[in-house]
């Protein structure tokens, strides 16, 4: 696959608990993206945040949190995203899903 030049970034932030069809969102999401042929997708954990409902989440000893925030990045041709929204319109019940312009300088692999 080449991607290089003008692309979309979405960024899905939700949490660790949320869930889709009995496994992790953020595991689903990713999995359907894959099946859906986008160039990549990266999950991260965060350490702290808070949403909507503005309870805040943690990773402190005395503050044990279960429900880690959650940050899903996909890059691919503005196309390829348009068509995946949809199902993570699906998928997100709750959460926030953002979309910006990048640029791709280098999506090479062996």
């Amino acid at each position: 696959m080449k991607l290089q030049g003008e692309a979309k970034l979405v960024r899905i932030f939700l949490g660790e608990s949320d869930r889709w069809q009995g496994r992790p969102l953020y595991e689903a999401i990713v999995l359907e993206a894959k099946k859906a042929g986008l160039a990549g997708a990266t999950v991260f954990k965060g350490f702290m945040g808070f949403g909507a409902h503005s309870r805040i989440h943690t990773a402190k000893i005395l503050q044990l949190s279960e429900d880690l925030p959650i940050c899903i990045e996909i890059v691919d041709s503005e196309a390829k995203i348009q068509a995946f929204m949809p199902t993570l319109d699906q998928m997100v019940q709750e959460g926030l899903i953002t979309i910006e312009k990048v640029e791709v300088v280098q999506y090479r692999s062996r």
